[in-house]
Order: structure tokens, then sequence, then C-alpha cells
């Protein structure tokens, strides 16, 4: 079980069961402490802090965070969150007529929206390949991911963990395929850093986004862009600010970091406090963490599965890990049973609209407890007859 004491670390609302900890995520009060210290060294000389520290502020922080993704800092750069860094990379590729975007049918909305309204400006063709689920191994999402390259694949778009299905994806086989096929490969890991262990050189793909957010802890804001040194000069920033004509005695190595570390004044505290939130899980053995909370979905699964008459959707429990969707009866109104669990059970916890199929989506992090996913069990009790019956 996780660790009963580190809920007080967190600033959750006690009377809520927060079952929800990947939309937002939630930042512990040492993390918070130091992104509020940050913020009003900022405000105390604006000038000296953006002027004249800015950069090797933000090269101090990237350190960390690099070592704890496998790379180098050259390789990396802090942008605001995984959209903005799907946002960078697809405007970056200048589509043309024919080209198509492979993608499945599991991706976050906001990207799918990039994609579409991009492909659809240029002409380009945005593919959803279809994934089954339940996926019987990886090998099998493989195969039928592959059946929708074609000679016009441009790049190829995958969520390392899926939003709407909790899946994690077999992107390390994918990337490497795309990389022997001459295809680009940008990976969203939305909910990867914190959650799994991450080696982004090892990884293969030509570029990664993800959230120091969600699952690794930090203030909101604060998420990552990798590219990898060959495809680094593909990159063009969605904001072009003094970086585009850097003193060589004032650049940071390379033109990619130069072009994406300054593109105008904004607070940079949520960047500065990532080291807070590394050292806050080394402090508090995070590996084992991750390991109660994937053991306690496991124990509960076949529990969900049981009352609501629908299997099991991981057939492997290396397809999840804090984070796993259970399938539920399709709702007349799933707005609806959403709020009266908040209202009435205090339980926040998404609900999922997929392929006209219906789920709700469990976060366990370290300040659940087996007791919220009793008064899961017990809200569901009660709340799947009347709903379906509506």
């Amino acid at each position: 079980m996780p660790d009963q004491n580190l809920s007080s670390h967190f600033l959750l609302d006690p009377d809520i069961i927060f079952l929800n900890h990947g939309s937002f995520g939630a930042c512990p009060k040492p993390v918070f402490q130091q992104y509020q210290n940050w913020q009003r060294k900022l405000e105390k000389q604006p000038v000296l802090f953006l002027g004249r520290q800015y950069h090797d502020l933000i090269c101090q922080a990237i350190q960390p965070l690099a070592e704890f993704l496998g790379t180098f800092p050259s390789n990396l750069v802090f942008v605001t969150n995984a959209t903005y860094g799907v946002n960078l990379i697809a405007r970056s590729l200048s589509l043309q007529p024919g080209d198509e975007i492979l993608t499945s049918d599991h991706e976050y909305g906001a990207c799918d929206y990039t994609w579409e309204f991009l492909c659809s400006k240029n002409g380009a063709t945005y593919i959803r390949q279809p994934l089954p689920y339940p996926a019987q191994s990886e090998d099998e999402m493989l195969e039928l991911f592959w059946e929708g390259v074609t000679s016009r694949t441009k790049l190829i778009f995958l969520s390392h963990i899926t939003s709407p299905t909790a899946l994690r994806l077999p992107v390390e086989a994918i990337c490497q395929r795309a990389r022997e096929h001459g295809i680009l490969s940008l990976i969203d890991g939305a909910h990867a850093p914190g959650q799994i262990p991450l080696n982004l050189d090892q990884l293969g793909a030509d570029f990664y986004t993800g959230n120091c957010h969600k699952w690794l802890l930090s203030p909101k804001g604060a998420g990552f862009l990798y590219a990898a040194p060959a495809v680094q000069d593909l990159i063009e920033p969605l904001v072009l600010s003094w970086g585009y004509q850097t003193d060589p005695a004032k650049s940071l190595g390379s033109r990619f970091l130069d072009l994406l570390t300054w593109t105008g004044t904004h607070d940079p505290a949520a960047f500065l406090s990532v080291p807070a939130a590394i050292q806050f899980q080394q402090e508090h053995h995070w590996q084992q963490v991750q390991q109660d909370c994937h053991a306690l979905i496991k124990e509960y699964l076949p529990k969900f599965s049981a009352l609501n008459g629908y299997p099991v959707l991981y057939q492997h429990e290396n397809q999840y890990q804090q984070m796993a969707c259970i399938e539920i009866p399709h709702m007349q109104n799933l707005e609806l049973f959403k709020s009266q669990l908040y209202d009435q059970f205090r339980i926040e916890i998404p609900t999922i609209d997929w392929n006209q199929r219906h789920f709700l989506r469990i976060s366990m992090q370290a300040y659940n407890q087996a007791s919220d996913l009793d008064a899961l069990i017990g809200a569901l009790t009660y709340m799947i007859p009347i709903h379906v019956s509506m």
C-alpha cells in the first residue's frame, strides 16, 4: 500500500477522494514552496532575474531533468506542457499535399485537433490507425499499427501512455522500425515521466515531449521537449525572440537551445522547480511508491470487472502502471453520472467516452489508499443501476 504519511505532503482537499492525478497532477507542499520562492526572487529584482540570471538558472534546472530522462541537456528544452511541444513539432514539419501523419485511435483530443487543423490547411492526411482494446500483446499492437504505414507516411505520432485508455504503447519498437524506414517519430509522453522509467536516448524517438506537472509532481506549467541531435535543425520556434540572432559569446551551445530557451518575458518558476520535484521523489523512495500504486490497481481491476461485467482491459500488467481504465455500461448522460459521483460521493474521477464505449480512468498516487477504491466500488454499486435504467 502507498505510505499513508505521504498524503500529508500534498495540498489536496482531504474531503475529496482524488482519483484523477492523471489530468493535472498534484504538487507536494515542499515543491510548491520552492515554486513560490522562485516567484518571490523574480519579483524582488525582475531585471536581475530575467535579464542576467535567467539562462544560467535554466541550464542548472535542465541538468537534473536530463539525467532523470536519460539524455544530455543539449537535447532538451523546457516548454509549458506536452501539447505545446506537439504543436511546436507539428508546425515545424512543412507539411505538403499528400503527406500522411500516422497515429492511433487512442490519442489525446487536443493533439488530434492540432494535426487535423494543420493537415487540413496543408493538404496532408491525418490517419488514426485502430488498435484493439484490450490488446493481446506488444507485438500485436506493433503489427496492427504498422499496417497504416505507406510510402507517404512523413511522421508517426503516438502517446507513450494513452490518455483516454491508459494503455502503454510499444513506442520503442515502433520508433526503431520507423527509423529503419526513414520515418520521423514524435512521442507524446504527457503521462510517462514519473510514472515509468525513461531513457530517451535509448528509446529512439526523434522527438519526445512530456509533462513534469503530472506524475513528476512539479508545479503546473512545466514540460519538456526532447529532440535527437540529428533532427534539431528541423525545429522552428512557435515564437521568435532574441535567440534568433544570438551573440556567439552568449550562445547556449546550439541553435536549438538558443531559439527555444528564451521566447519572451514569462515566469519560469515552474521550470526552475522541477529539480525540487525530482528530489522529492528521490527522498521518498518513488520506485517503491510506483510499485505499490501499481499493485493496488492490479488487485482491484478484477473487482471492478466483477462489478461491471466487463473484462479487465489489460492483458499484461506492463500495459499500465499507476493509471488504468475500467469499462462501465454506456450511459445516456455521462456528464451527469460524473457530476453525481462528485456531488454525492465526493469522488473526483474522469469519465471517458471513447469509440462509443464508456470508461472511468483511475489514477493511483502516493496519497491514495485502498479505501479510495472501496469507496468507488460502493458508489458504482449504487449509481450504475440508476443510470443504466434512465
